[in-house]
């Protein structure tokens, strides 16, 4: 009887002990659901913002603590070298474009017709000379005149048909037209003359500093007057719209999510007001629990990072500040 007694003893007490280093856990025979809330932060999402050319700054419209819209202005560059230089390329571009349409158009009638008359003229001198040059050939036996005379008379007809010669080439290349190699290069010249004057539009364009989303200007770091460079920043942005939230879900748990569940996000500041949320990113790579979460899990766990959007914050969820995330219990729709 007294064993009987001590091995009930002894099976109480190991039930007892499994149940406390959660053997039924261990088992599989755990409870659905057993993580409850997750703990995280609302992302700090900032950005630098500066000029994509050099300059000095001629006007900043807003400061620290202003609330800027996406595409709103917010300073800007002395423009005027800059419409200079698109002044200058865009001429430049103008007059590539009208030497191209002369290639194009070729010669105008009246400049072929000139070219024709004067080659029609080197074709007269032509005969003359021959006919001076038959003249002295026929004189040069009898002694009527010198060799000397009946050189010159054949050099005369040389130099004619030359010139004779060189006006019918130069008629017919204004007949012919523009040779395709060379309205090939005017071309090249037009396309590289119009590329730079659209590098200069954009360059004074980009005299205008423009906020890239929704948000609050943490800082004002340049003044008026002050000559920048494209690594230079001039403001810094906090941007407010989305909102992040990153939360750690630890391994056990990880099934109980996936992109698109909706959730419950509080804060300490106002713990009964609850935020609509959903998850945005499961990541899949494992990670140790940072520090900056705080978890009654411990912190060398293996958990995964989570995104969460939420909707419609307003002005109460801060970056940086610690939020709670209550995932949906058993059996609820997510």
């Amino acid at each position: 009887m007294r064993k009987i007694a001590i091995l009930v003893i002894l099976l109480a007490a190991a039930t007892a002990g499994g149940w406390w280093f959660d053997v039924p856990a261990r088992l599989g025979f755990a409870k659905e659901n057993r993580q409850q809330v997750l703990y995280g932060n609302v992302d700090i999402r900032q950005v630098s913002l500066g000029f994509r050319v050099s300059g000095r700054i001629a006007e900043l419209r807003v400061d620290e603590g202003d609330t800027v819209k996406a595409g709103d202005v917010i300073a800007r560059l002395d423009a005027e070298p800059f419409q200079q230089a698109l002044d200058a390329a865009e001429a430049e571009a103008e007059a590539l474009k009208a030497t191209l349409s002369k290639l194009k158009a070729g010669a105008r009638s009246t400049e072929i017709a000139q070219a024709r008359a004067a080659h029609e003229e080197r074709l007269a001198d032509l005969e003359n000379a021959e006919l001076a040059y038959q003249r002295a050939r026929q004189l040069r036996p009898n002694g009527t005149i010198s060799q000397a005379d009946l050189d010159q008379a054949s050099a005369s007809r040389a130099a004619a048909a030359a010139r004779a010669n060189s006006a019918r080439h130069a008629l017919e290349l204004l007949e012919e037209g523009s040779r395709v190699e060379d309205i090939a290069a005017a071309e090249a010249q037009v396309h590289a003359a119009t590329a730079k004057a659209a590098s200069a539009r954009t360059s004074l364009k980009d005299t205008e500093l423009v906020a890239p989303g929704a948000g609050v200007v943490l800082s004002r770091v340049r003044e008026t007057g002050a000559i920048v460079s494209p690594a230079d920043t001039v403001y810094v942005l906090s941007l407010t719209e989305p909102v992040w939230v990153r939360a750690y879900i630890a391994e056990p748990d990880l099934g109980r999510v996936h992109p698109g569940m909706k959730v419950r996000v509080t804060s300490d500041t106002a713990p009964d007001r609850a935020y609509e949320g959903t998850v945005g990113f499961v990541s899949p790579v494992a990670e140790f629990t940072p520090k900056s979460v705080e978890t009654p899990e411990l912190r060398t766990d293996l958990v995964y990072r989570l995104r969460i959007v939420i909707a419609n914050p307003g002005p109460d969820l801060r970056q940086g500040m610690p939020v709670t995330v209550h995932l949906p219990g058993f059996g609820e729709s997510s």
